[in-house]
């Protein structure tokens, strides 16, 4: 069996080309490297490399051999990492969405779940079956299922986009508005609001976004202006945000018609995890608004 400091020595020779590079990158001296090179080849029993006096380079069977070793190297990183996630996995849920509106909810639920289960939370760009098979996550809730043998997806329910408008706009005057209704206004929205960005851009038209990173400046820009901003029946697209129609907050809350403003929810989890992920779903399904 090769050892794996081996395997890097041949791999990072065969990408740097010189032995002094070689020891420069793995931090050790360049006698190391060299009787690291005579050992590899002893090991093989091959010779993978042609020396000349001022030079040294691989031979065919090297360049195969550094081709392998950068292969085996990968794997071995790769099995570090998902033995790595699944022991962390073993002592917390992580949980990645990508529309923020479960993860929001889930945070209001956390008093409702076991104390034994402890949360992470992120918001994907897309959601692929790979982040389940290879234990990046353990629940995935995405506006599609996704299909693989290996994974169970289950409709949770459905998040319902609503906007909230100044009381004395025209569109307010409506009991539901509609994406064209809210056509050339200007919002404040925050950021990180997964595929409701895309929708947002591509349904109403003219209008104009302010994005703000800050949880904080947003809550303090919808305080002090009128601007209008987004929310739905899980808790809004930031739970901070001032609640439409109270003392505080000069704004009334309106469904949005539109079929894309009505995204249904589905939860993807590994079948072998169903017994773990189970009490998040479960109180999720019992707490879910009423459609």
């Amino acid at each position: 069996m090769l050892d794996n400091y081996l395997l890097e020595e041949l791999a990072t020779f065969a990408a740097t080309g010189t032995l002094a590079e070689t020891a420069a990158k793995l931090n050790v001296t360049q006698p190391t490297v060299t009787r690291g090179m005579q050992k590899l080849e002893d090991d093989l029993g091959v010779q993978l490399f042609i020396r000349q006096p001022n030079r040294i380079t691989l031979t065919a069977t090297g360049e195969l051999a550094a081709k392998e070793a950068q292969q085996l190297i990968t794997a071995n990183h790769a099995a570090v990492e998902r033995i790595r996630h699944f022991d962390q996995s073993q002592r917390s849920l992580r949980l990645a969405a990508t529309i923020p509106g479960p993860l929001i909810f889930l945070n209001t639920l956390t008093e409702k779940l076991p104390t034994t289960v402890t949360l992470e939370h992120n918001l994907l760009p897309t959601a692929a079956p790979e982040l389940i098979l290879n234990n990046d996550y353990d629940l995935v809730f995405t506006t599609s299922p996704l299909k693989n043998p290996a994974i169970t997806t289950q409709l949770i329910g459905v998040e319902k986009l609503a906007v909230a408008l100044n009381r004395f706009m025209i569109q307010a005057n409506q009991p539901t508005v509609s994406f064209d209704d809210l056509a050339g206004l200007s919002f404040v929205v925050a950021s990180d609001i997964g595929i409701w960005r895309d929708i947002i851009q591509d349904r109403i038209p003219h209008a104009k976004f302010f994005y703000q990173e800050q949880r904080a400046a947003l809550t303090e820009i919808t305080k002090y202006s009128d601007f209008p901003y987004f929310t739905s029946n899980l808790g809004g697209t930031d739970g901070q945000l001032p609640v439409p129609a109270s003392d505080d907050d000069n704004r009334v809350l309106r469904p949005i018609s539109d079929t894309s403003a009505q995204q249904p929810i589905y939860a993807a989890y590994l079948r072998v995890n169903a017994s773990r992920v189970r009490p998040i779903l479960t109180t999720l399904k019992a707490h879910w608004p009423a459609e």
